[in-house]
């Protein structure tokens, strides 16, 4: 086999330019699949801190008990609850309306409160999210192809 493969080289010069051009389409699909896998591993790091961050910023916003922010255009019609979620879109980098898939509000022993409580309660914020993977070397180790996680802030209310 080896002195079939050497009387080649020596008739064909041009005989390693073939076989590294056969190497490299062998090798590249496992290289690119790789690279993909580590730029969606850097976007789910990237969603998680974002979304932590917004609901961060949403929760310090709450606890101002401000209300400047609910788009409702009619002054006496604005909602606490409005202001503070459309806080949370605006510090989420647009990506609220496609990765939350629930906000809810609790006490710190995990009630369920119906607003935003009152001066000197302490809220938590917890937002349910929800990301779909497209490598499909990640994708098997994650519950129907995609990363659900929960990100939360706790607060005390301030006296407004």
């Amino acid at each position: 086999m080896n002195g079939l493969i050497n009387l080649l080289r020596r008739k064909n010069p041009s005989f390693k330019k073939g076989a590294t051009v056969v190497e490299f389409a062998l090798i590249i699909p496992v290289l690119l699949i790789l690279l993909m896998a580590i730029i969606e591993l850097g976007a789910l790091f990237w969603v998680n801190m974002t979304m932590q961050h917004a609901v961060r910023e949403g929760a310090r916003y709450a606890i101002t008990g401000r209300i400047d922010l609910d788009p409702n255009p009619n002054p006496d019609d604005r909602l606490r609850p409005a202001a503070v979620a459309e806080k949370i879109k605006l510090s989420s980098l647009g990506l609220y309306d496609s990765v939350v898939t629930d906000m809810v509000v609790t006490d710190p022993d995990g009630n369920v409160l119906g607003g935003f409580g009152g001066p000197g309660e302490t809220l938590v914020i917890n937002l349910q999210c929800s990301w779909p993977l497209l490598t499909p070397l990640i994708r098997p180790f994650f519950d129907g192809g995609t990363y659900n996680f929960q990100v939360s802030s706790t607060m005390r209310n301030e006296n407004f």
